[in-house]
């Protein structure tokens, strides 16, 4: 099997990325929804004997702070795809990869 083009793992670059920050917006709005039903849990009465309330937003604090390098990495890694995508349309590159490459910086400037 041949090694994969530059322009391949450009796109997978950008599709793991994308997928690593769906994955931590879901992990926010989980680790949020914890802070409200824990919040609830302290105003009706119930004790948090154990300090889960504040670990929790410890933990969304922390989830926060991943996005701003998080979107760094993923224009870096777009505009190496841009950049990918311009030379292989010069150079005849293999169709289905650059229609991949298309797909994907389209799916990235969605998001």
């Amino acid at each position: 099997m041949p090694s994969p083009s530059p322009l391949a793992i450009a796109s997978g670059s950008v599709q793991r990325l994308l997928k690593e920050e769906a994955s931590y917006h879901k992990e926010l709005a989980d680790q949020e929804a914890q802070v409200k039903a824990l919040e609830e849990q302290l105003k009706a009465g119930q004790g948090d004997e154990d300090g889960n309330a504040e670990f929790m937003q410890t933990a969304v604090e922390q989830t926060k702070a991943v996005f701003g390098p998080l979107k760094t990495r993923i224009a870096a890694a777009v505009a190496k795809l841009e950049d990918q995508v311009a030379a292989s349309e010069g150079s005849g590159a293999h169709a289905g990869d650059l229609e991949q490459a298309t797909a994907v910086l389209a799916q990235a400037k969605a998001a």
